[in-house]
């Protein structure tokens, strides 16, 4: 069995974030995804709209996603891929060559991420107060 690993915050979940673990479960028979915690993405500078359980329960409803695991911290990446048994760890190309280091230990696949959907867009267009307009 091919394990494949993401990590992210999966706030303000959209269809970006679906592509993104539609293409990644593709590569292989098995997607965890390591979640971030509160506390994490309030070291990384980060609100989230959804707590963590949330956040779980919403990821754990998605059929690609075999198994969310949380994320506390940068440094837990070579310990999850040796423990899960990972063969391939996944994450959007915003993050390109960031994470080459764990080449030493699976395959490394950046992927294109969705271009005119992000959370940070539907937060600053939130808070602007634009609405989206239904064609």
């Amino acid at each position: 069995m091919k394990k494949v690993i993401t990590y992210g915050t999966f706030d303000l979940l959209h269809y970006g974030h679906i592509n993104l673990l539609k293409r990644a479960k593709a590569l292989g028979d098995y997607l965890i995804v390591g979640l971030s915690t509160n506390e994490f993405n309030k070291e990384k500078g980060k609100a989230c709209y959804f707590s963590y359980e949330e956040r779980k329960s919403l990821l754990e409803s998605i059929r690609y996603v075999d198994l969310v695991i949380p994320e506390r911290s940068w440094e837990q990446k070579i310990d999850d891929i040796k423990e899960y048994k990972v063969d391939v760890f996944v994450i959007g190309d915003d993050w390109k060559g960031k994470f080459d280091y764990l080449k030493d230990y699976c395959e490394v696949i950046y992927l294109s991420r969705t271009p005119e959907i992000s959370t940070t867009k539907i937060k600053k267009e939130l808070s602007f107060g634009k609405m989206a307009v239904v064609k």
